[in-house]
């Protein structure tokens, strides 16, 4: 019996595809269900230019990735973070993260699922990204990570505190030394 697959179904065919099943597979399984069509002169000639509609989609599809890669292709991105101990950053550089600026950058949307990255980005640095727009559409982008710059306030700050540090533990290690010297004396 033939019949017009109207969801894609694993070994047996896609959607819009036209398969010779069997009789009761077709009458118990795939019509009850909303799986397939029979196959009438009909409904045949709508599967067919139902097909020819989406290659065409495909191949409109296909020439505005292909442009999209083009503009995509070999460009840096650079991303400000702020680093912590070594070259590690506080936080992490995701996907999102490169999507959204990859995006602003280009002026059109990609979405996170479509940048290749195993991990999150942790380290300050350059890594090579690919962004997978289709399944054989791949541009290559370099991600620049860079140390955030911090306001001038914020050294002397960070400076004012890192004295007052230094000089709380001179204090503590004189009050030790002072400490330890009665001590001695006491019993002497």
């Amino acid at each position: 019996m033939k019949v017009v697959l109207l969801k894609d179904l694993p070994g047996k065919g896609k959607v819009g595809e036209i398969k010779e099943v069997s009789k009761g597979y077709a009458k118990n399984f795939l019509l009850p269900r909303g799986l397939a069509l029979l196959a009438t002169p009909a409904v045949i000639k709508e599967a067919e230019s139902r097909r020819e509609r989406e290659k065409l989609e495909e191949s409109i599809d296909r020439d505005k990735l292909l442009e999209l890669a083009q503009q995509i292709e070999r460009r840096e991105i650079r991303i400000t973070a702020r680093r912590g101990a070594g070259e590690r950053l506080f936080g992490s550089i995701t996907a999102a993260d490169i999507a959204e600026e990859l995006s602003r950058a280009i002026g059109s949307v990609i979405d996170k699922r479509k940048i290749d990255i195993e991990e999150p980005l942790h380290q300050t640095g350059s890594y090579p990204i690919a962004v997978k727009l289709a399944s054989d559409i791949k541009p290559q982008i370099t991600v620049v990570i860079e140390e955030e710059k911090k306001g001038k306030e914020e050294e002397k700050e960070t400076e004012k505190k890192a004295e007052k540090k230094v000089q709380k533990k001179k204090r503590g290690e004189k009050k030790k030394e002072e400490g330890g010297k009665s001590e001695k004396g006491e019993k002497d």
